[in-house]
């Protein structure tokens, strides 16, 4: 809604468009922001008081897992990508994955004996959580 306003087309009501038109951005914009927020959050808090946790079961217990997991995961994924904005650091990490295999696996992988020891240990494993 900007435009020219000439001096014969001014009236009362293009002066308050132009007058809301040249308030500043986002100076109230904290002050509902926050009210807005808290009005949410209100909202949220009677909705949750609302629920009966303990007739939940097994269904809200996976539900709120997965929840968990979703929150952890684009938390880590935040933190990641700011370690990724910094120059040296992604490259140090790679170099340091590197060495850790490396050392594991002169530990590990050396002899015949190390190696059978490794595949029993995973195949225990896999009998332990797969049955």
């Amino acid at each position: 809604m900007l435009g020219v306003v000439f001096m014969s087309d001014t009236s009362s009501e293009t002066n308050q468009v132009s007058n809301a038109s040249t308030t500043p951005v986002g100076q109230n914009d904290g002050v509902n922001f926050s009210e807005r927020a808290n009005d949410v959050m209100g909202k949220v808090n009677e909705t949750l008081n609302r629920v009966d946790w303990n007739q939940m079961g097994k269904y809200g217990k996976a539900f709120g897992i997965v929840a968990i997991v979703i929150i952890a995961q684009v938390i880590i994924k935040g933190v990641i990508d700011t370690i990724n904005l910094l120059p040296v650091v992604p490259g140090l990490l790679e170099l340091l994955g590197v060495v850790v295999l490396g050392q594991w696996s002169w530990q590990n992988l050396t002899t015949s004996d190390k190696r059978n020891a490794v595949v029993e240990r995973v195949q225990n494993l896999r009998k332990e959580y797969l049955g």
